[in-house]
């Protein structure tokens, strides 16, 4: 009689209940109704792959994936950490190739390694203001219990916000506080690249295990992920190991997961599946103590800066943190070179400075963040919602409005419109205010809310 693979496996994993029963390690009728309906598939020196009838099954055998471990080492007479892992039919096919003798080849770490984190994107030194509370306090619930709250975290907003700053807090924080645990932090582009040469060079299998050991998951720039068909099945089940598993899965985007158009579905479902929040341009207060922070950071005191010229930077730059920091920047090198007295920068030299450079009406006052924000508070909204990419009706009506009022009361150009507005396209911007102009003609209670919002921004 012929002694074949399936056999062996077979009278190993009886061997291994047969020991759990002996050991009273569980209860006889749970050995029954969950391990001896299950499977040993696939066994190697460092892991034993499990077969489950459905992912219950899964879920209560992977439970005990430590107690099981130690019966296996005692079972084969070996010593060191026995990984298993559990899988369903239904996975079958994805995971039959990677089920192989080539499993137990070691890889390289350093061909998979994380994408640097900036030692200084702490949580103390991250702004928190009324445009960032709720996503500052996401993050840091995420960094006190990796997977325990919400999972995934999916942060978005406009560029420049502090969404990279957030999730390099979180892995700064978790490292700080247990440095054993593994963190890999990158960008979308980056991910795609080490998936195409990790198939490339024969090497996705040895990726997806690599990425499997991880403790916490750090992706920016999310949104870029869209149409990479083939990334989107390797990170589909990458995300779906960790997230089964407890562990961490933290994520940042430009936009709302259900606004990123050529991500798959299931993956939509998935990221809207954990804790979105948003992250929204900062008010006065808040770019005024950025800015405060950025300047103590470049080793100057607050006082060596007139008061004026301090808060005309904090109106007219709070689009965004990186705004502020290059306008800072503008005026540092403008007084090193045009006030060499060394004295207190002048509000003079900030104004001559930033000419040209701020998104301001010398007649108004106005600036695109104040008229965004006036429509928002009349219409009930976010300035998030109106500069996002959400198509309802009432938003799309907002947003119109505001593209209006800052054509006529800044005269800007419709390209300097259109990147106020998440970076839209002149044709769009001109699109928005020609239908305002048409519907104010034929709609007079939309003519009275746009004449009630102007009035309220010029008096």
């Amino acid at each position: 009689m012929s002694y074949n693979k399936s056999q062996y496996l077979n009278e190993v994993w009886n061997k291994v209940l047969d020991y759990m029963l002996a050991n009273a390690f569980l209860e006889p009728q749970i050995i029954q109704n969950f391990y001896q309906t299950s499977e040993l598939y696939e066994l190697t020196e460092e892991k034993a792959f499990i077969l489950a009838p459905n992912s219950i099954y899964k879920q209560i055998i992977q439970s005990q994936s430590e107690m099981l471990s130690s019966c296996f080492n005692d079972v084969l007479n070996q010593n060191g950490h026995f990984v298993i892992e559990v899988f369903t039919k239904n996975e079958l096919p994805e995971r039959a190739e990677k089920i192989s003798t080539e499993e137990v080849i070691d890889y390289d770490e350093t061909d998979f390694q994380s994408m640097i984190i900036q030692k200084d994107r702490t949580f103390e030194n991250f702004v928190v203001g009324d445009c960032n509370r709720e996503s500052h306090a996401a993050a840091l619930a995420c960094a006190l219990n990796p997977g325990k709250f919400f999972n995934p975290l999916f942060i978005y907003g406009n560029s420049g916000l502090g969404k990279t700053h957030l999730l390099m807090a979180i892995g700064n924080y978790v490292l700080k506080n247990d440095p054993t645990k593994k963190v890999y932090y990158t960008e979308s582009l980056k991910f795609v690249e080490t998936v195409v040469n990790a198939i490339k060079d024969n090497k996705i299998d040895a990726f997806k295990r690599f990425m499997y050991s991880i403790d916490l998951l750090l992706v920016d720039d999310i949104q870029f992920l869209a149409g990479k068909e083939k990334s989107h099945e390797v990170f589909f089940t990458i995300f779906n190991e960790l997230v089964n598993n407890k562990k961490q899965v933290c994520l940042a985007s430009d936009r709302q997961p259900k606004e990123i158009k050529g991500l798959e579905d299931r993956l939509i479902s998935r990221f809207s599946g954990g804790l979105s929040v948003g992250i929204d341009s900062p008010e006065f207060e808040t770019s005024l103590a950025i800015l405060q922070m950025k300047i103590k950071q470049n080793g100057y005191g607050i006082d060596e800066v007139e008061e004026q010229g301090l808060n005309y930077i904090a109106s007219n730059f709070s689009g965004n943190v990186r705004d502020l920091e290059g306008a800072w920047n503008r005026v540092l090198f403008y007084a090193i070179q045009f006030q060499p007295d060394g004295n207190v920068i002048r509000f003079e030299t900030v104004m001559n400075a930033l000419k040209n450079q701020a998104v301001v009406s010398d007649k108004t006052g106005l600036s695109p963040k104040k008229i965004i924000k006036c429509v928002a508070d009349y219409y009930g909204l976010t300035r998030q919602q109106i500069t996002s990419k959400t198509r309802t009706k009432n938003i799309s009506n907002a947003r119109h409005i505001s593209i209006y009022l800052c054509r006529k009361l800044l005269d800007l150009s419709y390209i300097k419109i259109g990147d106020e507005f998440g970076g839209r396209d002149h044709s769009t911007v001109i699109s928005a205010c020609t239908k305002v102009e048409e519907q104010i003609k034929k709609d007079h209670v939309f003519a009275e809310a746009v004449s009630d919002i102007e009035k309220q921004l010029i008096t």
